[in-house]
């Protein structure tokens, strides 16, 4: 049985007309709703929070900073708050505005209770819903390393996630490949834990000194976990002959090759034992380069960011929708690795990357930079296109003809 979504009965009451508040206040409670009372902007900041547990009613005009400012203001903090708008008579095109803006619905002065109470019981509904998946994110997330440990938001991170959790339940050799740098290491340890052998040990060994010996010792101290071999392309000859005959013969640890070389390619040439590469080429999983998923780039950096900020023990920089579209011009042939040292040398005030060009030609480069920051307005806009062209100031026809040109799709930048 599918447990209820909690009840979620919070309304932030923002007015400026303190009989209007008491008012409403008194309506609010006698509908067994929980309401907050704020006289303006300024008072009505401290209640805003992410995951707020409730909805905001607000008047539209107030002394200072009006209903545009809070909505804008709560939809920086939660892009998913439901902001319910008050006007006065006369006031509908500027609701119609905030309705364009992403307000939840306005309402005009005077309302009726019941009406009132209605969009209120229909917000708050939307609201625990929200809350509830967000819970059940958090809670899956906690229980799926994919989604914990490998990041990114793009259809090939998608896809990528999605070949892990298809290959990690199997006891089947899994040959993990891609680019240097790319965090062969990082997926193959996924791939452990999501596997029936996640709770054992996880061994990881490079192979250009692997022995026949060694092998066997390795397979051993990873008995009912994996053993991870790290650049299997690098394993000398005879030591393949061996490592092939104990994979046939059955090994007390599941076997994770990584290569960042072509292993086929090496077969092909005469370089890599053919009967060892299909022994372990079984399940595959593949991971694109940053090239291939350059939408990732800032999600990524982001996280680098964060992770050397804390380990030089200062405050992470900000980074700019210019700096972001500067990263994502790059090929980055180092990949995830390379992504990584960047962040470092950014936080630490040496940002070289960042003033480097792209080895293409201009009109390239350009194409790239427009595309970066065309998806950077629609992260910042939680996917809303026609608030991204607006940010942008570009007409809503030239806004979509480049969301078609470089296939972005809105909907995949909604959070």
């Amino acid at each position: 049985m599918t447990p209820a979504i909690p009840p979620v009965r919070k309304v932030l009451l923002v007015d400026d007309d303190a009989a209007v508040r008491e008012a409403l206040g008194q309506t609010l409670e006698l509908a067994d709703l929980d309401a907050v009372t704020a006289g303006s902007f300024v008072a009505a900041k401290d209640h805003i929070v992410a995951g707020f547990q409730g909805v905001i009613l607000s008047d539209m005009r107030m002394p200072g900073r009006d209903g545009f400012h809070l909505l804008d203001y709560a939809q920086k903090v939660d892009a998913e708050l439901p902001v319910i708008l008050l006007t006065g008579e006369g006031d509908i095109p500027m609701a119609v505005k905030a309705m364009s803006q992403g307000a939840f619905d306005f309402l005009e002065k005077p309302c009726e209770a019941a009406t009132l109470l209605a969009v209120l019981e229909r917000a708050l509904k939307t609201r625990a819903l929200v809350l509830e998946n967000r819970r059940l994110k958090v809670q899956l997330e906690r229980g799926d390393p994919a989604a914990r440990m490998l990041f990114g938001t793009s259809p090939q991170s998608n896809e990528l996630r999605a070949r892990v959790r298809t290959v990690a339940p199997t006891n089947a050799e899994v040959l993990v490949s891609g680019p240097p740098g790319s965090g062969i290491s990082k997926v193959a340890e996924v791939v452990h834990l999501m596997s029936r052998r996640g709770q054992g040990a996880f061994v990881k060994r490079p192979c250009a000194a692997l022995t026949p010996e060694l092998f066997d010792e390795f397979c051993t101290s990873a008995e009912g976990g994996s053993l991870f071999l790290d650049e299997v392309s690098a394993m000398p000859e005879a030591t393949q002959f061996a490592v092939l005959e104990r994979l046939e013969q059955g090994t007390s640890a599941r076997i994770i090759a990584g290569s960042a070389a072509d292993l086929a390619a090496l077969v092909a040439a005469g370089k890599f034992n053919a009967d060892l590469f299909y022994r372990l080429d079984v399940m595959r999983v593949r991971i694109p380069s940053l090239a291939e998923r350059r939408e990732d780039i800032p999600v990524l950096f982001r996280h680098y960011v964060s992770q050397a900020a804390e380990q030089a023990g200062i405050e992470a920089p900000e980074l700019s929708p210019e700096i972001l579209a500067a990263l994502m011009a790059q090929d980055w042939p180092g990949n995830a690795r390379s992504l990584m040292s960047a962040a470092m040398r950014f936080v630490l005030g040496m940002p070289e990357e960042l003033a480097e060009a792209a080895d293409l030609g201009l009109a390239e480069q350009m194409a790239q930079v427009e595309r970066s920051l065309l998806i950077a307005a629609l992260g910042r806009q939680n996917g809303k296109a026609a608030a991204a062209a607006e940010a942008l100031k570009l007409p809503r026809k030239t806004f979509y003809d480049k969301l078609a040109r470089y296939e972005i799709r809105p909907d995949d930048y909604r959070r």
